[in-house]
């Protein structure tokens, strides 16, 4: 095996097109829109523009500098900052693993839903989510895609395949624009509803929602910037690039919903105030194609096709960060490794597909974890609870132990250029702004979750916490947890 010269992504525009691709994902295609709904239309975009701005933008590019500084893995790079608080990296790397043990499952649904789409998907969702063999089987091989491309490395396989999935999903997504704003009867009435903002409907609620849409979307707190940004060398403009990620990704999102909400308005115009979430993307929508006749066939394949790539793009990022820590911490080569993390977070989607089917569709209780479905409690604890923590934990480490001048001067050093204002106002948000806002979004979470009851998702969040602090002091504080060098090594093997 030729070792190459480094491991990391070849080109700006490469990182770019991947950590777009792992924050454009079901969270635009899907979670927007129908939050869209549910938060009272385009004063909701409003409130979550500001919070890509203010909140997204800062936390993207701290995680991408803890990475860069160091070029490597999540554990090190806070190890490198301070031995203390290398469990940090441990949560960073925890939480992706457990997103992927649910995002499989999504990404198994719309590969059935895409390769489905001549056949009719109008009705299926009662008999393919609670078959049990089919769930699987889509499961496996949609994260089997992500195996095959990780394995073939950082530049082979992730920036390679980035480069043409994400052109090829913004492209599918303009022609359902199109196609959407083509419809004619109910399209003004969706496009008001979307682009008129009715700050009447305003809330703190809203607020949070909007915050929580994007640390979802950009994948903050995820461990997945930390990791995308290790593979940066100094021709890669961090400053920049988070721009363009955050370009990208709201571009997206803003042209999901123009796919949408004409649609919905056309169709059933009851649809819009958001009430139907998840049922939207897998229930209504299909309904709609259905009624559409042939063309409606094409139009589904080329909108699962789409939400298809931009669930494999971001379940990529995921599997990267627990497959690069295992890489480096154990010098096992990445086709190995990748194929260690991905048979066990399959395994363990097992029982998360199972349960999805039978409590969120035939609303069974007996798979259920606490009254909820595996996905539902996964995500609760993941993206609730621990991904503003972790994100806290970035926002800290650079604003108060780091220091912001000591990261800013690093930046310049690795190849950052930063305009002056950026440099002014970088200092207060990464210390006091941007922490502010993110234990609001937690707060809000864990009253939330109270409030519906779910006690064990706020329990069940700390002790993964718990368990982190105790196995990094028990057995990566003193060994060892690699760099992006260790890889090279573990390439020979």
């Amino acid at each position: 095996m030729n070792e190459k010269k480094k491991v990391g992504f070849a080109s700006s525009f490469g990182f770019i097109m991947a950590a777009a691709g792992s924050a454009v994902g079901l969270g635009n295609l899907w979670g927007f829109p129908y939050k869209t709904a549910k938060g009272g239309g385009a004063a909701f975009v409003l409130i979550y523009i500001c919070c890509v701005i203010f909140l997204g933008a800062v936390a993207m590019l701290t995680e991408m500098h803890l990475g860069k500084r160091v070029h490597a893995n999540p554990v090190t790079a806070y190890k490198s900052v301070n031995k203390k608080i290398g469990w940090f990296g441990l949560v960073a790397v925890l939480i992706p693993f457990f997103i992927t043990c649910y995002y499989s499952v999504l990404g198994g649904w719309t590969l059935k839903y895409a390769v489905n789409s001549f056949a009719g998907n109008d009705g299926i969702i009662g008999t393919f989510s609670v078959n049990t063999f089919e769930v699987i089987l889509f499961t496996a091989l949609f994260a089997g895609l992500a195996l095959w491309i990780i394995a073939a490395g950082v530049e082979g396989g992730i920036e390679k395949l980035s480069k043409i999935l994400m052109p090829a999903l913004f492209i599918i997504l303009l022609c359902i624009v199109v196609y959407s704003l083509c419809l004619g009867e109910g399209v003004k009435e969706g496009l008001k509803f979307y682009l008129n903002p009715d700050f009447s409907k305003i809330d703190f609620g809203t607020v949070l929602l909007a915050m929580g849409q994007a640390f979802w979307s950009l994948s903050i707190g995820m461990g997945i910037l930390i990791t995308y940004g290790s593979y940066c060398d100094k021709e890669i403009n961090l400053v920049k690039s988070t721009g363009m990620i955050c370009l990208f990704d709201t571009l997206a999102a803003l042209l999901a919903g123009l796919a949408i909400f004409p649609a919905v308005a056309h169709f059933d115009a009851s649809l819009l105030d958001g009430s139907k979430g998840v049922a939207l993307i897998y229930v209504i929508l299909p309904k709609v194609f259905g009624s559409m006749g042939f063309i409606g066939k094409v139009v589904s394949f080329l909108f699962f096709s789409m939400v298809t790539i931009a669930a494999l793009t971001s379940i990529m990022s995921l599997y990267e960060v627990c497959t690069q820590f295992v890489i480096q911490k154990f010098h096992v080569n990445r086709k190995l490794s990748i194929t260690i993390v991905c048979v066990l977070t399959v395994l363990i989607s097992i029982p998360v597909g199972i349960s999805l089917g039978h409590v969120a569709i035939l609303e069974e209780s007996s798979p259920a974890l606490f009254g909820l479905d595996w996905l539902t409690f996964f995500d609760e604890v993941t993206n609730t609870v621990l991904m503003p923590i972790c994100a806290l934990f970035a926002c800290i480490t650079v604003g108060w132990i780091l220091k912001p001048e000591n990261a800013i001067k690093e930046m310049k050093e690795e190849g950052t250029e930063i305009p002056s204002w950026i440099e002014k106002i970088y200092p207060a948000f990464v210390k006091y702004i941007t922490p502010a806002l993110i234990v609001v979004v937690e707060i809000g979470g864990l009253k939330n979750e109270i409030e519906a009851g779910n006690i064990p998702v706020i329990i069940t969040a700390f002790i993964l916490m718990a368990l982190c602090l105790a196995a990094y002091f028990a057995f990566f504080a003193k060994a060892p947890t690699g760099t992006n060098e260790d890889e090279k090594l573990a390439g020979k093997k």
